[in-house]
Formats: C-alpha cells, sequence, structure tokens
C-alpha cells in the first residue's frame, strides 16, 4: 500500500510534530484488507456515515441506517450496502456516479469503537444483491482502498433506545414518512411512492 498522506497533511504533522506517530500508524494499523475481526464489527453496525464529493470536489456527507447486517462483507476488499427510499435527492449516491472516492466511518456509541474504510464505491442498478435486500432500490459496492481503527477516546456514550421503524423489513409494512404526506410534497411524490395513498400503512413523524 501507498500512503494516503499528501502535503498537506505532512504540513500539519511536521508542525505538530507527529509525523513519526503518523508514519507508525500508517504501517502498523492501516490495511487495504478487511479483517475477519473488521467483518464482525462491521456487520454487527446498524448505521454508518458516508462522505462522498461531486466531480467538482464539493463534498456531502450522509448518515446510512438499517438493521445490523445491512452493509455485508463480500470479500476481504469488498463490502455492499442498500440504498432504501430516501427524499429523492440522491446527493450520496449521485456523487458515486460521477466521483467513486468515499469515506465511511463506523461507530459503536455504546462499547466506545470505531473504524474507517476508504474507497472506490460503484452502483450497479441490476446488483444481484438486490433482491436480498427489502425494498431496496439499489446496491452500492466498495472495493476498500485503506480500512483502520480510529481512537475511541471522543466517542460519547449513547446506548440504543428503538431502531427507525422505517426500515424495510420483509414481515410488515414499511410506515410512510409525515412529510411526504405535506401538502408542499405530495404532488411531486412519485407515481408509484406508496405516499400518495398509504392505505394501510402508518404515517409516521419519526
Amino acid at each position: 500500500m501507498t500512503s494516503g498522506f499528501h502535503g498537506g497533511s505532512r504540513s500539519l504533522q511536521d508542525r505538530f510534530d507527529t509525523r513519526a506517530l503518523a508514519d507508525r500508524i500508517d504501517g502498523l494499523l492501516v490495511s487495504d484488507t478487511i479483517s475477519e475481526a473488521d467483518r464482525a464489527f462491521i456487520e454487527d453496525r446498524d448505521m454508518f456515515f458516508l462522505a462522498t464529493a461531486d466531480a467538482e470536489g464539493r463534498p456531502t456527507c450522509s448518515y446510512k441506517g438499517g438493521e445490523p447486517g445491512f452493509v455485508r462483507v463480500l470479500d476481504p476488499h469488498t463490502l455492499a450496502f442498500p440504498n432504501y427510499d430516501g427524499n429523492g435527492m440522491y446527493l450520496s449516491a449521485g456523487n458515486v456516479l460521477v466521483n467513486g472516492d468515499v469515506g465511511i466511518l463506523f461507530i459503536d456509541f455504546e462499547q466506545g469503537r470505531r473504524l474507517r474504510l476508504e474507497g472506490v464505491a460503484s452502483i450497479d442498478l441490476d446488483d444481484p444483491l438486490r433482491g436480498k435486500y427489502p425494498e431496496a432500490q439499489f446496491v452500492v459496492r466498495v472495493r476498500a482502498r485503506a480500512v483502520f481503527p480510529n481512537c475511541p477516546r471522543y466517542i460519547h456514550h449513547y446506548e440504543l433506545v428503538r431502531r427507525s421503524r422505517f426500515v424495510p423489513r420483509n414481515d410488515c409494512l414499511t410506515p410512510v414518512p409525515e412529510w411526504k404526506r405535506s401538502e408542499w410534497a405530495t404532488d411531486a411524490l412519485p407515481e408509484h411512492d406508496p405516499a400518495r395513498n398509504p392505505g394501510e400503512r402508518d404515517v409516521l413523524g419519526r
């Protein structure tokens, strides 16, 4: 692996005398391989943060949530996750189509652990994995370039109260988000969006 450090990183490392420490961490902890321990940690998570940028380098960061295991490690270099219905803007996924470089941050707020993964993402609208995820629009695959743990010292301690009721499941109808029933939104919804006519579906604020 080649180091991910550049002139900006090096200038700050030299300013604060951390070049030797950075090189030690890079040599010992950073890998392009998802280990079995990494796999277990990733597949036990029910959320992560995704950083992307468009073709001009303008960034965005999004939260992705699901049931534990919704991120799957397919092999030591590849993971995959579903894209569920959202607000229809496709900021992160749209970025992937024009700039595949992504950063992913997995955090366990209860145990105080985090893992970073950087790599190249791709989207195949006919990915065979899509059928494994109820109501997934498509699947994003990420080829890992750098995988490494992060110091946990600043992770605040949180405990899970309840997982989102909007995550699609096979055993029940997915609720409709209340905002899609707002006057400003209803006439702009896609033709087949369940929010147009919720029927037996619950309408929930969160």
